[in-house]
């Protein structure tokens, strides 16, 4: 950087690359064209937009940077939770044995098959156990085993279907749970059965099933809670009114 004196004749004791005046020199005053040296380059200074030039330089790589020096130490490194297919493969499996069930049985209340009693036949047994309107009430239970069987199965109107078949299942308990938990007159299937009803009334159907992104499959709770209500009232109505 060149200085100038302005004030004296005599020449500087210093060199241009000084800063300090020697032996009566005057007054002393950089030049506009002071520059900044960066390696072998030197920046030019311009003073109209007070900034250096940079253009002779290049850019350092983003990939010259080490990634350690952004890292954050409270920063959780670990995987964030994904959706995965296990619940959608859990709940399938849930549906097809427990609607498998229930439709089995239907078969046999509506149409006799695989040994069943038949309408008539499921009809006096509803009589012995002290319930009027036995025909119809069997028709009701087993209309509601073989639809909500078949339903779960498909994953269709899951909500309603559970809720009946826990309606069917909460009746069955009510009437056995004198005979204990254990043993052919206990009650351990039938509620293992109204537990997997439970289930599936507010988990959903999954997403391998025909209810998928219907509006009760993305409100599952709200959906179940209904859904509870109409079967519960449903249990109800058939213990109270017909027995």
């Amino acid at each position: 950087m060149a200085t100038h004196d302005k004030g004296s004749t005599s020449s500087s004791a210093f060199s241009e690359d000084s800063f300090y005046s020697g032996s009566g020199g005057g007054v002393h005053h950089f030049d506009d064209s002071t520059g900044r040296v960066g390696g072998d380059t030197v920046q030019s200074y311009d003073s109209t937009t007070k900034s250096f030039d940079n253009t002779g330089y290049t850019p350092l790589a983003t990939s010259t940077v080490d990634p350690r020096d952004d890292d954050d130490p409270f920063d959780d490194d670990r995987r964030k939770f994904g959706w995965t297919a296990g619940p959608d493969i859990g709940l399938l499996g849930l549906r097809a044995v427990l609607g498998g069930i229930f439709l089995l049985h239907g078969l046999q209340k509506v149409f006799g098959l695989f040994g069943g009693p038949g309408i008539n036949g499921f009809a006096q047994s509803l009589e012995k156990m002290g319930y009027r309107e036995s025909v119809v009430l069997a028709w009701v239970t087993g209309i509601t085993e073989l639809a909500g069987g078949g339903l779960l199965v498909l994953g269709l109107f899951t909500p309603l279907a559970a809720a009946g078949l826990l309606a069917v299942m909460a009746n069955v308990i009510a009437l056995q749970y004198k005979g204990g938990f254990f043993g052919p007159n206990g009650v351990e299937l039938e509620l293992a059965l109204a537990g997997m009803a439970f289930a599936a009334l507010f988990a959903g159907p999954g997403r391998a099933a025909l209810d998928y992104n219907r509006s009760w499959f993305r409100h599952p709770l709200a959906a179940g809670f209904i859904a509870l209500v109409i079967g519960a009232g449903g249990a109800a109505v058939t213990y109270f009114v017909f027995r």
